[in-house]
């Protein structure tokens, strides 16, 4: 799959904003600062699209772009710890957890996890509400090139081991790294991979 059009559909800070278009969505999402914006950008192969600030919280609202007028790339908040007062971090939150845990279109989440640090509480509990709700999801490790290899490694056996004592399983996993150009190629291909099996699913149950 290639990216040809990529179109901004404007920040969302309702949930009841969202788009009523039948295109199946894919969302990001991952502790602040983790890189999300930047790995958006790169994936999409816009500079510009998602705004990155070394400030944590940056991203506030749901920021859908249109990919190839076929599919909704999602940019949504962090979460964890926020530079943004209390109040408006637990209205952001409830705007996040509101799409992930109710929004039909989505199809697949992208959870991202610094490949240099061990799994936060803040992760381990957001990776047992996916496991209440069900939500399909795959993790994205991020910052790869800025540990040794053998380090990653470890790191990476560490986060299976704790995620089977949640998950039982370790689901689909990605490592990439934005400096080395590694890993994008591989996302793009799972997003396509996902993309047609969704649409066969859908010519079945509407052609039976």
């Amino acid at each position: 799959m290639k990216i040809i059009s990529v179109q901004f559909e404007g920040s969302k800070i309702q949930s009841n904003q969202l788009f009523l278009y039948n295109f199946p969505e894919y969302a990001f999402i991952g502790r602040t600062n983790v890189g999300k914006s930047s790995l958006i950008n790169w994936i999409t192969n816009r500079r510009k699209l998602a705004k990155i600030s070394s400030f944590p919280g940056r991203t506030q609202f749901i920021n859908p772009f249109l990919i190839n007028h076929q599919w909704y790339l999602i940019d949504l908040p962090g979460y964890g710890y926020s530079s943004i007062c209390q109040k408006k971090k637990k209205k952001i939150q409830k705007l996040m957890m509101d799409y992930i845990f109710y929004r039909k279109n989505l199809v697949n989440l992208f959870l991202l996890i610094d490949s240099r640090i061990f799994l936060q509480k803040s992760d381990i509990h957001f990776i047992q509400k996916l496991k209440f709700f069900q939500i399909p999801f795959c993790i994205v490790f991020t910052k790869t090139d800025k540990i040794y290899p053998r380090i990653l490694n470890k790191n990476i056996d560490f986060f299976k081991k704790e995620f089977e004592k949640i998950f039982f399983s370790m689901p689909k996993y990605f490592k990439v790294s934005i400096k080395n150009r590694s890993g994008r190629e591989k996302i793009i291909q799972y997003i396509n991979e996902i993309y047609k099996k969704n649409f066969s699913l859908r010519r079945k149950t509407k052609y039976p």
